[in-house]
C-alpha cells in the first residue's frame, strides 16, 4: 500500500487553503474573510478579488480580528480568519476564549506558517504549543492537514461544521499526496495496513513518516500509518483498533511534545489500552532561524528519528 503514495509535485498547505476559501466563495454567500495584513502570506487574494464585498482588511490587530469575526458569526454569517498561527492563537487566547469559544461562535481560525517550517523568521513566529492551546478550549475543532489537497478539502469542509475550529497549515512547498483521499472532519486516514508497530503522524510530518514506513518495511518491519489531521475531536476507536494489532505506537508532529497529537493518543492508551508509546516531537523548546528542513534534522523531527523511535517501540514491546 505504501507503494501507492506518491507525491505528484509540491505545493505549500497555505495555497491549500487560498483555493479551499474561493471555492467557498463560489458556492456559500455566507462565507466572508478576514485577514490581519497578510493577505499574500494566506493566499487570500483569489477571495479578496472575486468577492470584496466579503473580504475585510482588519490590520495588524489581531484581538479586534476575532471580535469582529464572532459579531459576524453571531449575525449567520461564516467568518474565516487569516493570520499567522503565532498572531492566531499566543497573541489573541483571550479574545478567543472568551469571543468565540465560550459562547460557541462558528467561527473558522485559520492559520499559517506554524512550527519549525516557517524557517527563517525564527522562534518568535515559530510557534510550537498552538495545537495544546486550541486542544485545550472546550468545544473547538482542531484539524492539521498534511498536504495541499487535505488543506483544501478541510477547509472548504469547515464551512458546513458548525462551531469552532481552528485549522493550522505551514508556509513551505511540500510533497503533495493525498488527492483523492477522501476527508471526513475527526476520521483518520488510514495509509497502509501494517502488524508490527503503529505510527500515527500529523501535518508536514506525515509525508516524513510516509518515507520513514518505507525504510522500515524494507527492514522487515511492518508499519500501520495512519494520518491523523483531525487532532480534535480525535478518531479513538482508529487509534485504538490499529494499536490494539501492533502493541506499540509511534506519533509524529510538528509540535511541542506536550499538549499535541502525542498526548492526545497517550491520553486514548493510558485509560483504555496502554501500550508502548515513543514522541516525535519538538523536546520542550523554541524553535530557531534555519532552513525548514535543516531545522527538522536538528529538532529532530527528521525519517532517521522515526525509523529509530519505531525499532524503540518494537523491542520494548518484544522484551
Amino acid at each position: 500500500m505504501l507503494d501507492t503514495i506518491t507525491s505528484t509535485g509540491k505545493k505549500a498547505t497555505r495555497d491549500g487553503f487560498g483555493a479551499g476559501l474561493k471555492h467557498l466563495g463560489d458556492i456559500n454567500d455566507k462565507v466572508v474573510a478576514l485577514c490581519a495584513d497578510l493577505l499574500g502570506s494566506l493566499k487570500m487574494g483569489d477571495f479578496k478579488n472575486a468577492y470584496p464585498d466579503r473580504f475585510v482588511q482588519m490590520g495588524i490587530a489581531e484581538a479586534n480580528m476575532m471580535g469582529v469575526a464572532a459579531g459576524l458569526a453571531t449575525g449567520g454569517k461564516i467568518p474565516f480568519t487569516g493570520t499567522f498561527a503565532n498572531f492566531s492563537t499566543g497573541r489573541v487566547y483571550d479574545q478567543i476564549r472568551q469571543s468565540i469559544a465560550y459562547s460557541d461562535k462558528n467561527v473558522k481560525i485559520c492559520a499559517s506558517h506554524a512550527g519549525l517550517t516557517l524557517g527563517e523568521d525564527g522562534a518568535t513566529h515559530q510557534i510550537l504549543e498552538d495545537l495544546g492551546l486550541m486542544r485545550m478550549l472546550p468545544g473547538m475543532t482542531v484539524i492539521n492537514p498534511c498536504d495541499f489537497h487535505q488543506t483544501k478539502a478541510a477547509t472548504i469542509a469547515l464551512a458546513d461544521h458548525h462551531g469552532p475550529a481552528y485549522l493550522r497549515f505551514g508556509r513551505p512547498s511540500w510533497p503533495m499526496f493525498t488527492e483523492g483521499m477522501p476527508f471526513e472532519i475527526g476520521k483518520a486516514l488510514h495509509l497502509s495496513e501494517g502488524t508490527d508497530v503503529t505510527i500515527i503522524a500529523t501535518g508536514h510530518l506525515v509525508w516524513i513518516a510516509v518515507e520513514a514506513a518505507r525504510t522500515l518495511e524494507k527492514q522487515g518491519i511492518s508499519v500501520d500509518l495512519i494520518n491523523i489531521h483531525t487532532i480534535k475531536p480525535l478518531d479513538e476507536a482508529a487509534v485504538l483498533a490499529s494499536v490494539k494489532k501492533t502493541g506499540c505506537v509511534v506519533t509524529c508532529e510538528e509540535h511541542n511534545r506536550h499538549g499535541g497529537l502525542g498526548d492526545a493518543i497517550a491520553q486514548v492508551l493510558t485509560t483504555q489500552h496502554p501500550a508502548p508509546q515513543a514522541f516525535v516531537a519538538v523536546d520542550d523548546s523554541f524553535g530557531e532561524s534555519g532552513k525548514p528542513d535543516q531545522l527538522l534534522e536538528k529538532y529532530c523531527l527528521d525519517e532517521e528519528t522515526i525509523v529509530k523511535a519505531a525499532e524503540h517501540v518494537c523491542r520494548i514491546k518484544n522484551a
